[in-house]
């Protein structure tokens, strides 16, 4: 039997309230993941820095980020003497936020460089999400900046010109707060979303070999990071062959602004915390990253590791609901019981947590399968369906889970001062940005078509069951049916021309892998409980279900499942 983790002792008043408690230690699986999957003595070393930042997530920073969200940044588009400025100012609880962020954890440089935490080398992508997937928690809207940064850093390394990568890389990959610059992603116009192959914004080359870029970009978040990478027409051909890759610098070598201005700033339904505008380009200068003409191919691997960190984000979201919904069960009372002992609460908490850990298992193989594939060791095909997957599927069980959670509360879950509606709120972005569920399932398909990823996804999902702890043997038949019938209707939507079944294959295929995933972690100490996770996606997710048969009675898988978080 697994060892239960303990949780806060219940508050005095009649509404329990969770802030002060240590998030990495109220979650039941946090430690066992991470041992999971890093190396020991990485994993040692990072314990201490998973303990301090569930502290921080779960107090100090939780009120940060609900003071940010409550003042969002302001834009002066001209300073007293009427001189253009385009400057932003941030509330100083986020400012506080990102010194966390960038300085004191280094999220966005752990990857590319060492020294970091302590750490000799730089990590391995896992422990990048172990630590962002806590730090999100607390604060979701920063988390983009911070994810945009790293991705900017990976794909400048990738395609930049090594002069250009030697001259950037260590300003956005510094700890020291006054010379970090941080980095965004330029790529939304008026007419081009997620049809990047109608993008109008023009370049054109220099002498000095820099570009000039003219025109708007519609929705640039972190407006004024010191670079951004921006997609722009080069060529004369129309379609995505015209489009090229361009790194935008703020701030020009003589320390003047460079030629573009925020014309506004975006009021958006949630992370508030975090600026997002609209920018005009008027002969901005920029260099070219990669090959001209390749510009969307580039962009697309900066974009394949934005949305991972949607994936994870939708992850960190769940969990916190999670956590929130739990605690608020054990100390909550109604009709003479805990809410926690009814068994119609005792089922939405087990569906909750489900889809919060088949998201983070995903987040997990997705960031093994991509480092895999750039260090030469993997199969590229494999991280190329991974990364739309958690992105479709995980995104959108957020919106359900931060949604059950604030009912879970009641009233309370539906007051501001309270954690839910930011959860819910935030909870949206992940299914639009980096494109919206309809694009990203379509990309599923695109990918077992144009990279033959389904076979990779296969063999993967087959070597985890095979290393992972053994299906349940009443199981084992509807396990292998649903499994094979989950790939034939995959393949039969792509190479069929199937685009009405992309949502319902991306789907099933999630369930698939996350399943697996599931089943693999359950095979080390102190996970076996995953088992029972993985039970339930078979039975609820993956296999098919007759709407009029009474089920059988769960009740003590879900108690089973529960007794875990208590």
């Amino acid at each position: 039997m697994d060892a239960p983790v303990k949780t806060a002792p219940a508050t005095a008043t009649p509404v329990p309230d969770s802030r002060g408690l240590n998030l990495f230690r109220a979650d039941p699986y946090a430690a066992g993941l991470s041992q999971r999957y890093l190396p020991p003595a990485l994993h040692a070393h990072l314990l201490p820095h998973l303990e301090r930042l569930g502290e921080l997530a779960g107090g100090a920073m939780d009120e940060l980020a609900a003071t940010a969200d409550k003042h969002p940044p302001t834009l002066s588009v001209r300073n007293r003497a009427g001189t253009d400025e385009s400057r932003i100012d941030k509330h100083p609880a986020y400012v506080e936020l990102e010194r966390l962020a960038y300085s004191e954890f280094g999220l966005a440089a752990l990857s590319h460089r060492g020294g970091v935490l302590g750490w000799p080398e730089p990590m391995p992508p896992a422990a990048k999400y172990a630590l962002s997937h806590l730090f999100v928690q607390a604060e979701f809207g920063l988390c983009c900046p911070v994810s945009m940064t790293d991705s900017l850093a990976r794909t400048l390394r990738k395609f930049g010109d090594p002069e250009l990568v030697a001259r950037v890389l260590p300003q956005v990959t510094s700890q020291d707060f006054d010379t970090l610059r941080q980095g965004a992603m330029f790529m939304t116009e008026q007419g081009a979303g997620s049809d990047v192959s109608a993008t109008e914004v023009t370049a054109e080359p220099q002498e000095d070999g820099t570009w000039r870029l003219y025109g708007d970009k519609w929705f640039c978040s972190n407006p004024d990071a010191g670079f951004a990478m921006v997609l722009a027409r080069s060529e004369p051909q129309p379609g995505l062959k015209g489009v090229s890759l361009f790194l935008l610098p703020r701030d020009l070598p003589g320390g003047e602004h460079n030629r573009y201005r925020i014309l506004r700033l975006k009021d958006k339904l949630g992370t508030r915390s975090m600026a997002s505008g609209e920018i005009r380009l008027e002969g901005a200068q920029a260099w070219l990253v990669g090959e001209r003409g390749r510009g969307f191919k580039q962009m697309a691997d900066m974009i394949n590791n934005s949305r991972l960190s949607n994936g994870m984000r939708a992850a960190g979201l769940m969990r916190r609901a999670v956590t929130e919904a739990v605690y608020f069960s054990q100390h909550r009372r109604a009709f003479g019981k805990r809410l926690i002992d009814m068994p119609l609460m005792q089922r939405q908490l087990v569906k909750m947590t489900v889809w919060a850990e088949q998201a983070r298992s995903l987040m997990f193989q997705t960031a093994r399968a991509l480092a895999d594939a750039d260090q030469g060791g993997g199969d590229p095909a494999l991280a190329r369906i991974l990364t739309p997957l958690i992105k479709f599927r995980a995104c959108r069980d957020a919106r359900k889970v931060t949604g059950d959670a604030m009912e879970v509360r009641g009233g309370c879950g539906y007051i501001e001062e309270w954690t839910e509606p930011r959860l819910v709120r935030d909870a949206h972005l992940g299914s639009i940005w980096e494109g919206t569920s309809n694009i990203v399932a379509l990309d599923v398909l695109r990918a077992i078509v144009k990279e033959r990823s389904l076979p990779a996804l296969r063999s993967h999902a087959e070597r985890l069951l095979a290393e992972g702890a053994p299906c349940p043997p009443e199981l084992a038949a509807l396990q292998a049916s649903s499994l094979e019938q989950t790939y034939a209707l995959a393949e039969h939507a792509a190479q069929g021309d199937r685009p009405e079944l992309a949502r319902q294959a991306a789907s099933l295929l999630y369930h698939a892998v996350s399943l697996a995933a599931l089943r693999w972690e359950a095979s080390a100490p102190g996970l076996e409980s995953r088992a029972r996770l993985a039970d339930q996606v078979l039975l609820h997710r993956l296999g098919p279900r007759d709407p009029y048969a009474i089920p059988p009675d769960e009740s003590a898988a879900c108690r089973a499942i529960l007794q875990y978080a208590l």
